[in-house]
């Protein structure tokens, strides 16, 4: 199983760092520190991260921090929820421009709210790959642990697996909306520009050519 978290955590630096492209152009790899050199907000970057390998970690390292399985359970339960509210209220409003919330109606119905920055040139290319690369990783992989503590009949851990793919994948799916309506809100404006100066370049047009019949029908006068 820790052969497997570091072929992802492996997986997840080369793409996030884009090291293999650099080695095929000949250039050297680009270590950690440079990655946070790179970021807009490497301190984010840092807990986007941290949190999840922490979680990560604990669950499958616990026993050697300590043999009481409810204390490791309650661990990684509330690195879980650190993490979910981190990425939710923080670092996709800091890392990506984005952010989305869940209000709940007087009638009981819920409604999607969504915010995305306008200025989206502030916004690191590495912070923005890390951030979806991990968003997409974490609930596949913590979906693996549900199958395998499934068919390992540990049902304890998981109750703890499934939080995780509850609270990952809650993410996930937030950020996919977010991302569509910031696309669509992107386009009707874009959409509404070119309409505007369509329609300015048409009433130039035939307005001009209206007005020039009449000024020589007067010079004919």
């Amino acid at each position: 199983m820790a052969a497997v978290l570091g072929d992802v955590a492996s997986a997840v630096f080369k793409a996030a760092t884009g090291s293999d492209q650099q080695a095929a152009a000949g250039g050297p790899p680009q270590s950690g520190e440079s990655v946070l050199k790179t970021s807009a907000h490497p301190t984010t970057l840092l807990f986007h991260v941290g949190f999840k390998f922490a979680a990560l970690f604990v669950y499958l390292f616990g026993g050697i921090i300590s043999s009481s399985f409810v204390f490791s359970f309650v661990l990684v339960v509330l690195l879980l929820a650190f993490d979910f509210w981190t990425v939710k209220n923080v670092s996709g409003r800091l890392l990506v421009g984005l952010r989305w919330w869940n209000e709940v109606r007087e009638d009981g119905t819920n409604e999607w709210r969504f915010e995305s920055r306008e200025d989206t040139s502030r916004i690191a290319d590495i912070d923005s790959r890390v951030f979806w690369l991990t968003l997409w990783v974490q609930p596949i992989l913590w979906g693996f642990f549900t199958i395998q503590t499934f068919f390992s009949f540990n049902y304890g851990w998981m109750l703890c697996t499934l939080v995780a793919v509850a609270l990952s994948g809650a993410n996930l799916y937030g950020y996919i909306k977010c991302s569509r309506a910031a696309k669509d809100r992107v386009s009707n404006i874009a959409s509404t520009m070119a309409t505007g100066l369509v329609r300015q370049g048409l009433t130039a047009q035939f307005g001009g050519a209206a007005g020039a019949p009449a000024a020589g029908g007067a010079n004919n006068v």
